[in-house]
């Protein structure tokens, strides 16, 4: 957690700026222990080649491991500064390429080539399954109906009744706390600030808008010179938290759920009932009923995800396109809900909540994650919107062909042909 840097910051007049923190300098130019990873103490120097291959030479000496794949690199090892530290190596994950996949969205409009990073056998093959029939009905309508990305500090208070006072004397000043955290960044925008009050404490919700970037560390430095400015300004603050658990960070939750974190995105297709028989050999009957029976499993388990499995297609996607993987936890807390017509057509949507995407910044700069969202069409500025469409899509195509592999009793025997590691 970070720690405020100083007490004399940010006001609206001027613009703020971080103080040294005497702890942290110190932690970055400790030597390191005797039998330690080597690092060098100069983070500019410490992503060399050199550097590098004395901790190679290092984990080999100390484990017994010969490091032959985790050696070899396509790209200046040095490009990763700023996305990992003590850097020996990379790990290498099968690519296949699933579609073309046809999406109507407000950003996404288009055949889309879906990079897929994965190590799962059969999951490229259902993903191309589900994407065949939704291309023959007509493809993937997509909307987004939300975006904001949050950090929760939580102020602490003698009383409840100093908690109430500082929620209403939050909104009176929302002004002037927006001036301080907009202040740090020339993209964060702050929407909104929710108060949840519980005994002597006061959880804030800041709501930003953060561009192409995902923003979590873009809004936490906003969000910490906000709740310094609040402290010299509300006199009865005894102390605050600028993460209080709240934003539910890499985590599910029902208040993401409900209020969204990232992008709340939704995907749908109507489906042909002889289509479906066609290809998938189930009718539009038979995927509500098992869509309902799954829902009893659902509800039962405590499960935050009625489908069956978004966090395939979010986990291979994000590392692919360089997302940071831990957001799976709050992206695949998906919403499925799919009914049959007067037609007999198939309706099927996903409502993904909480999908947090980046097309700048973090790990969406690295040599292959560049190339993948190249291949997306989602490698340049104003195309975050887009990504998330294209996900939110996909993630569509893994249900239904999942469901419908179920629902048909074809699901283990696909797997026996295509996933399993003899």
């Amino acid at each position: 957690m970070a720690e405020p840097a100083t007490r004399d910051v940010a006001t609206p007049s001027n613009a703020p700026q971080f103080a040294p923190n005497p702890r942290v300098e110190s932690i970055a130019a400790s030597t390191p222990p005797p039998n330690g990873v080597p690092y060098d103490r100069d983070p500019l120097l410490d992503h060399a080649p050199s550097a590098i291959a004395r901790r190679q030479d290092f984990v080999e000496r100390v484990t017994g491991a010969k490091l032959d794949h985790v050696r070899r690199f396509s790209f200046d090892p040095s490009t990763t500064r700023g996305n990992i530290e003590s850097l020996t190596g990379v790990a290498q994950i099968p690519l296949g390429v699933a579609g073309p996949l046809h999406i109507d969205g407000e950003h996404a409009r288009g055949d889309f080539l879906i990079p897929l990073a994965t190590t799962e056998g059969t999951l490229v093959a259902s993903y191309n399954r589900g994407m065949r029939v939704l291309n023959l009905a007509g493809g993937v309508s997509c909307t987004i109906a939300e975006d904001h990305m949050q950090r929760a500090p939580v102020f602490i208070f003698r009383s409840a009744r100093d908690a109430r006072s500082f929620r209403a004397w939050v909104e009176d000043h929302f002004d002037d706390i927006r001036r301080v955290a907009e202040a740090t960044s020339h993209v964060a925008t702050l929407l909104q600030i929710e108060t949840y009050l519980s005994n002597n404490l006061a959880f804030l919700r800041f709501d930003y808008a953060t561009g192409d970037a995902a923003g979590q560390n873009m809004v936490g430095r906003a969000t910490l010179f906000a709740c310094e400015w609040i402290v010299r300004a509300f006199p009865s603050l005894q102390r605050y938290y600028l993460e209080s658990n709240f934003a539910t960070d890499k985590k599910v939750s029902h208040i993401n759920a409900l209020h969204t974190r990232g992008k709340r995105v939704t995907a749908e297709a109507t489906i042909p009932g002889d289509l479906l028989r066609e290809r998938l050999r189930v009718d539009p009957a038979q995927l509500r009923d098992h869509g309902m029976v799954a829902n009893v499993g659902a509800f039962l388990s405590g499960a935050s995800n009625n489908g069956l499995h978004a966090a395939n297609a979010i986990a291979a996607m994000f590392m692919a396109t360089g997302q940071d993987v831990a957001n799976v936890a709050e992206g695949s807390a998906a919403i499925v809900y799919g009914d049959v017509t007067p037609a007999n057509e198939l309706y099927l949507s996903i409502t993904l909540p909480s999908l947090i995407v980046a097309t700048h910044g973090g790990g969406t700069s690295l040599a292959t994650q560049r190339e993948c969202l190249a291949i997306l069409g989602c490698d340049g500025p104003g195309q975050v919107n887009k990504l998330a469409e294209i996900v939110a899509a996909v993630a569509l195509a893994g249900e239904l062909s999942l469901a419908a592999a179920i629902s048909a009793n074809e699901w283990v025997a696909a797997h026996e042909r295509l996933g399993r590691k003899r």
